[in-house]
Order: structure tokens, then sequence, then C-alpha cells
């Protein structure tokens, strides 16, 4: 007998790509009947999916607009009624086979607690996405400590044993979920079957407005986890970068001129490593102009983001201290 899925879905913002993540759903090779999904909504109201609700198993909420996207995931677990849970983000295609692939691959290991497909290009992808889908398949057909959370299949039971996802985080609440989740099992992601980011970043100064929202919660991620070793380089460089700049104007400004220039070299040294690194994992397939650009923007974005989280972590840090007393 199948088993029952609920599909989860967050969601704000823009509607069309919703209805072709809704839509990817329903054409799974898998019995509809076996099949929920939730979605979960901060619209004002969602028009284009009034048909489907009336043709599928499609459930609506509409919830407050100041939750977080752990908060809305939370809140659509508690309504699921399918033995295990897929979230996904208002985003997402799924190849047809996407479901029946990965319940097979989640229930062949008694081990695993968590799978997740790989990440293809849309078609004629500009550089940034296939900068971005290169990222994301830096690892495949493997365990990892952590996923990204726009594609996760787990049993309801596994999400119940972690307690859910982190609603104190606005950001990088997968990463925290997903290593939880470790500690539990074995976390695979696979190349057997896909899916299309529909609203990956496609332009630069789009994706620098994101990585500065999506570095906020940095810090406060690191609260109640182990942070692996390999993790640490994602919260040091861009922090080292934001001093260093600084320190390179001073420099030139005082005429310090080996000093301006061992900033530079500092600066540049991880721009080279991490662009030279992404250029092998996408087999020469973009030009290096395209990863250096990334990367000059990436870091600087990602230390603004820390910086604004900043006092957040600290406000966190003083709830929880005057909690415990």
């Amino acid at each position: 007998m199948d088993s029952t899925i609920s599909f989860i879905i967050p969601h704000k913002g823009r509607e069309e790509l919703l209805l072709q993540t809704v839509e990817s759903i329903i054409n799974q090779d898998y019995p509809s009947k076996q099949i929920e999904i939730i979605i979960i909504s901060q619209n004002d109201k969602l028009e284009l999916l009034t048909d489907l609700v009336k043709k599928t198993n499609l459930i609506i909420i509409y919830a407050e607009k100041n939750l977080t996207i752990s908060a809305l995931r939370n809140l659509g677990s508690k309504q699921a009624k399918g033995e295990y849970l897929a979230f996904l983000d208002a985003d997402i295609e799924l190849a047809s086979n996407w479901t029946s692939v990965l319940i097979t691959t989640l229930l062949t290991d008694k081990s695993r607690v968590l799978v997740s497909a790989m990440q293809i290009n849309s078609k004629n992808a500009p550089p940034l996405e296939q900068i971005r889908t290169s990222l994301s398949n830096a690892k495949l057909d493997c365990n990892l400590s952590f996923l990204p959370g726009r594609n996760l299949l787990l049993s309801k039971s596994a999400f119940e044993q972690v307690g859910g996802f982190p609603e104190h985080l606005v950001t990088c609440e997968d990463y925290y979920f997903t290593n939880m989740l470790s500690k539990h099992g074995k976390l695979f992601y696979s190349s057997a079957t896909t899916y299309i980011h529909l609203g990956e970043d496609k332009e630069y100064l789009g994706m620098f407005k994101k990585e500065i929202w999506r570095g906020q919660s940095n810090l406060m991620s690191i609260q109640g986890r182990t942070v692996p070793l390999r993790e640490i380089p994602s919260f040091v460089i861009p922090m080292v970068m934001l001093l260093l700049l600084p320190l390179a104007l001073i420099s030139l400004i005082a005429n310090e001129l080996t000093l301006v220039l061992i900033c530079l070299f500092l600066l540049l040294l991880p721009i080279t490593f991490y662009s030279f690194r992404l250029m092998l994992l996408s087999k020469r397939s973009i030009k290096i102009k395209y990863i250096i650009g990334f990367y000059l923007l990436y870091f600087p974005a990602r230390a603004l983001g820390s910086l604004l989280g900043f006092g957040y972590w600290i406000s966190s840090l003083r709830k929880s201290s005057n909690e415990k007393a």
C-alpha cells in the first residue's frame, strides 16, 4: 500500500510560482488519493488556486504576516494527515517521479531520516542560476550533515522527534532543522530525481539583497547545535573581509602601501579559492568572470546580513538569560 504524503508549502508573494509548484505535485506519478497539499500563505488571498481547491486535496491556511517560515511550516504540519511530510518552498517544480523515487529512497534504508532531490537548471538558465545549481550539487548520492529546505521528505514521527522547525530563526532554519535530524539518522541527497528552483536568483543585484536577508540569522543559528568545522568559514570569512576593507582604505589614506597590499591579498584569497572550487564543480561550464562576480557580491552581502542580525542575536541571548533567571 502506498504511503500517504502531506506536501507542506509556506508561501508569501508571487502566486504564479506557487501555482506551478502545486501543478508539479498534482502531476506526480503517485496515487493522487495518497497526496495532500497544504499551503500556508501570508497573502491576503489566493486567486489562481481557486479551481484547484475544488478538484484536488488542497488545503489553504491564511497565516499572520509576522510569522517566520518555520512557524508556517510547523503550522502546516499540525494540519497534516499524512504519514510522511514533504516540505517544499513555494517556487519549486518537481520532476514527475519525485514522490515515488524519494519515498522509495527513504524507506529502503532504515537508517535514513530525511531525503532530498538534486537541483537542475531551468531552460536557458542564466549564469547566476547555473552557479547556484552547481553549488547545490557539490555532493550527490551521499549522506550530508544538513540539506537545504527547498525540497525535503521525512516521516512525520521524525519531524516530531526534533520538535519541528526553529521558529526563532528568520533564515537558516533549514540548516538548524536538518542538522538536528542528522543526530537521529542519515540525511541523503539523491540524484535519482530532480527539481527546478523557479525563483532562483537570476540577477546579481537581486542576489546581493537576498544574501543580506539570508545572513541575518547566521549567528542565531549556532545556538542549540554543534557547528561542524566545515561551516565555520561561512561565518568567519564574510566578517573578516568586512573588517579588511575599511582597514585597506585607512592604510591607503595613511600611505601604508605594504599594509594595503596585505589587506588586498587577504581579501582576494577566499574569493580566488572559492572561485576555483566552483569552476571545478561546474566542470568549467560557467565563465570565470561570472563566478568571480558572484563571490565579490556574496561575501560582502553575507557580512552585512550578519551585522544586521547581530542585534537580534544579542536580544535572543538576553531573553534566554532572563528566562533562566
